[in-house]
């Protein structure tokens, strides 16, 4: 296979975790996916990665306050996999083995990147648990057009593709923080095939576990009653650009980092078979004071703790 080495290829490790190749017991990996090519505004995602595991170091010794655990020891980082940067298409014929060979050896977290790439990490996830996943998408976007301004696909499409290819239980599909313009096909897609929508004017006024207790019992319910594996999808601009401006896509209206956290936290402590997530769209060129990647950095490093703490109480990770 060839090999993709670009000068922004990120050196540094989540948390300053051991490497895939010298970790090889860890149950948790992470891999970031440094490509940006099919983006319809800002460009700047390749660098996503890098901006993450940077502001990763932030956390010292990583002990969660929340969970009460710190997760670099189960943890390997694989570095940023090395593809095709023009491509769509060969990104993904890449990027797809690569991904499908981690899952079956760890639990996988992944950095973006463009949100492109939930789709090639859907199909590998297909692949390895023989079955549709339910999928928990946290986004500004819905994600469902049919078609990327009269190209087939992109950032905007992989909702829609990944249900046409049976990718996922659409009764497993949850959005949250949705509020861009969009027309009704596409807005309420989600909804027409049996999905739940929340949008972000649905969850204005509502920030504390408790105020948000409701929604997370209604979302986890239906991602239980699915009965598929769930797969957790946050792209950045679900929050609102004063907390994440660095990304490709800003929407004004969105969540705070604190109603993300809730969720999150939440969410991920429940009982549920999670298999995997991704955080993407994460474009430091347009960032202030690293906000954007800090938050993104505390969203993956919550989700990892979460799923420790859960495997500790005897719930599979």
């Amino acid at each position: 296979m060839a090999q993709h080495g670009f000068a922004f290829l990120s050196q540094q490790r989540f948390l300053r975790a051991a490497s895939g190749e010298s970790h090889d017991e860890a149950p948790f990996g992470l891999a970031g996916v440094a490509w940006d090519g099919a983006v319809t505004n800002r460009p700047g995602a390749r660098f996503g990665p890098a901006a993450i595991r940077q502001a990763s170091a932030m956390l010292c010794d990583a002990t969660h306050p929340v969970f009460d655990v710190a997760p670099t020891a189960q943890l390997a980082d694989h570095g940023d996999l090395h593809l095709p940067n023009t491509s769509l298409l060969e990104m993904r014929a890449a990027l797809e083995p690569q991904a499908e060979a981690l899952m079956r050896s760890r639990h996988m977290l992944w950095l973006g990147g463009d949100h492109s790439i939930t789709l090639s990490l859907l199909r590998a996830a297909r692949k390895v648990h023989g079955r549709a996943l339910a999928v928990l998408h946290f986004d500004a976007h819905c994600d469902t057009w049919s078609d990327h301004f009269g190209e087939p696909s992109g950032h905007g499409t992989w909702v829609y593709e990944a249900h046409r290819e049976g990718l996922i239980v659409p009764q497993g599909m949850v959005q949250l923080g949705i509020r861009s313009a969009a027309v009704r096909e596409a807005r309420e897609y989600v909804e027409d095939i049996g999905g739940c929508i929340y949008t972000a004017r649905a969850l204005r006024g509502l920030e504390s576990p408790l105020q948000l207790a409701g929604v997370v019992s209604d979302v986890t319910e239906r991602l239980r009653a699915s009965g598929a594996p769930v797969y957790l999808t946050l792209d950045i601009d679900c929050l609102d650009p004063a907390y994440a401006p660095g990304t490709g896509t800003p929407e004004p209206g969105g969540l705070s980092t604190n109603q993300v956290l809730s969720l999150l936290e939440d969410l991920c402590a429940q009982s549920l078979p999670f298999v995997g997530m991704d955080c993407v769209e994460v474009a430091p060129a347009y960032d202030h004071a690293e906000l954007t990647a800090n938050a993104a950095a505390v969203f993956v490093w919550t989700y990892l703790c979460a799923r420790i703490a859960a495997g500790a109480r005897g719930v599979a990770p």
